[in-house]
């Protein structure tokens, strides 16, 4: 048995139990380990032996814990030795905000955020480029489809983790969508709503749907979106600004077909209307602006390019980013 080693718990690890705590420290330990660890009172908290995994922790404590769990996180600390040079730089390429607590980056459509059984390669994983010592990758706080481009927020630590994540649940987020949709909606502004029920496969989010559920309906949940187009090319096809209002899986994809005008390029949700010649067949849907507050104080105002297939369809249509106004941008 090698010495133990002593843990300060920071301001920055909020209240949490034990366990997660030296889950989050060292990626590779498992509960099982811990458990072990503690009913062998090698566990202590300020030189007091840990009574169960559950226990919770305070800033200001000291954690001592046998020196042997850095073998059995020997495998994590080769994780990121399988990163290759190539998808760091590319990482880095995509950083539009950063900073002790936040993370944010410009996601290119088709990089899933998170893997499944047939995804190797996401968002998720490759953000040990970013890894702290102590708090390891960021931690993702919410989510956009594989082929959504756009700004997606990671927090570094784990008091921010759970700062963002209630942000996102409270509804104390801006979330502004740009989409270029089949025709034009009618009116051109206005509020969707109804009900949904998400179906298909959790195993493998890529097959997953949502289908119009009844009110009382089994696992149906309320959603809402607010529109407006911003312009229109005749009745072809029209740029259009959407603010979900709350946040479902595919809702804002469901809610554009929903009206007749389906989202370019969106192989799952379809409307009536023909697909439009010279268009790319990638979904024309982005994240294009979220005003969040930070985790220690005020607010982040970020916003992500178009991606290129996005911008050749602007260029297409003759839609000018930087002469119209979006009406529910949180930076007018």
């Amino acid at each position: 048995m090698t010495s133990p080693i002593t843990i300060p718990v920071r301001e920055t690890d909020g209240e949490v139990r034990l366990d997660r705590f030296l889950r989050r420290k060292f990626e590779g330990l498992t509960q099982g380990r811990i458990e072990q660890f503690i009913r062998k009172g090698l566990i202590k908290v300020d030189g007091v032996r840990a009574k169960k995994a559950s226990d919770r922790l305070n800033a200001g404590q000291d954690l001592q814990i046998p020196g042997d769990v850095f073998e059995a996180v020997r495998e994590a600390k080769t994780h990121s030795a399988n990163i290759s040079k190539q998808d760091e730089e590319f990482l880095r390429s995509l950083i539009i905000f950063q900073d002790d607590d936040v993370i944010a980056l410009n996601k290119p459509p088709g990089l899933a955020v998170q893997g499944g059984s047939k995804t190797v390669r996401h968002l998720d994983a490759l953000m040990e480029v970013f890894a702290h010592p102590e708090h390891g990758r960021p931690k993702l706080v919410h989510r956009l489809d594989k082929d959504t481009s756009g700004v997606i927020v990671f927090a570094r630590n784990p008091n921010a983790a759970a700062k963002l994540s209630k942000s996102f649940a409270s509804r104390a987020t801006t979330k502004i969508y740009w989409a270029i949709c089949l025709g034009t909606p009618h009116p051109f502004r206005g509020e969707i709503r109804g009900w949904l029920k998400k179906q298909g496969s959790k195993v493998e989010p890529e097959r997953e749907l949502v289908r119009r559920a009844a009110h009382g309906e089994f696992q149906a949940q309320f959603a809402i979106t607010d529109y407006e187009v911003i312009s229109n090319a005749g009745t072809r096809a029209s740029w259009v600004a959407l603010k979900p209002v709350t946040g479902r899986t595919h809702q804002l994809r469901f809610h554009m077909a929903e009206t007749g005008c389906a989202i370019a390029g969106d192989p799952k949700y379809r409307c009536d209307r023909p697909d439009i010649g010279g268009l790319s067949d990638q979904l024309h849907l982005h994240a294009r602006a979220l005003l969040i507050p930070h985790p220690k104080s005020g607010m982040i105002r970020l916003e992500a390019e178009l991606p290129p297939h996005m911008k050749k369809a602007f260029d297409m249509f003759g839609f000018a980013v930087h002469e119209a106004k979006d009406p529910f941008a949180p930076f007018s």
